[in-house]
């Protein structure tokens, strides 16, 4: 009987470092479902029932529904929710599917992801000078939260492609796909 391989403590270890932030923040945004709930419950209850319309509750759930999605997707990236061509790759053995991974991680996710935080940097930081607000609502709130969510959420994406890279990676050396033990 072959024993299956298991990743080693270190790796356990230095993943489990690199999803913590990840975990934190996800699990800390959740309960911005909470207040975007109220909003929208308190918009229905003074629209329909006063016939009282806030000018407020759109913006408020469109900002916390906002955030709540980008904080969200470093979590989404380290539960393997995000949407994969997997029919391309289902009928290859784990241990192709991880080097493809790999190819794909070092080639197109790091680069991009670090991009897209270079830019989204200076999008928040011109916000938060400018004291920008959202010019389509009436209500005008800030909008600089918001705009700032974006390069942290970028800054989660790539600390936890890392941990998914490593995961790749002894994938790939051991043709076992990486199964966390929660």
């Amino acid at each position: 009987m072959v024993e299956t391989p298991t990743p080693s403590p270190a790796l356990l270890k230095t993943i489990a470092i690199l999803e913590f932030p990840t975990v934190l923040v996800a699990k800390t945004a959740a309960w911005l479902i909470l207040p975007m709930t109220g909003a929208l419950v308190y918009e229905v209850v003074a629209r329909y029932i006063f016939n009282a319309p806030t000018i407020w509750a759109y913006d408020v759930t469109y900002i916390l529904a906002g955030g709540l999605f980008m904080l969200g997707s470093a979590f989404a990236l380290r539960q393997d929710s995000h949407v994969r061509a997997d029919f391309l790759l289902s009928a290859q053995n784990p241990r192709w599917q991880a080097l493809i991974d790999v190819i794909l991680y070092l080639l197109v996710y790091f680069p991009a992801t670090a991009l897209f935080f270079q830019t989204s940097l200076v999008f928040a930081l011109q916000s938060w000078m400018q004291g920008e607000t959202f010019p389509q609502s009436p209500w005008m709130p800030i909008i600089y939260p918001l705009k700032t969510v974006m390069p942290v959420t970028l800054a989660l994406l790539f600390i936890q492609g890392i941990a998914e890279f490593l995961k790749a990676l002894w994938t790939f050396r051991t043709n076992v796909t990486f199964r966390r033990s929660e």
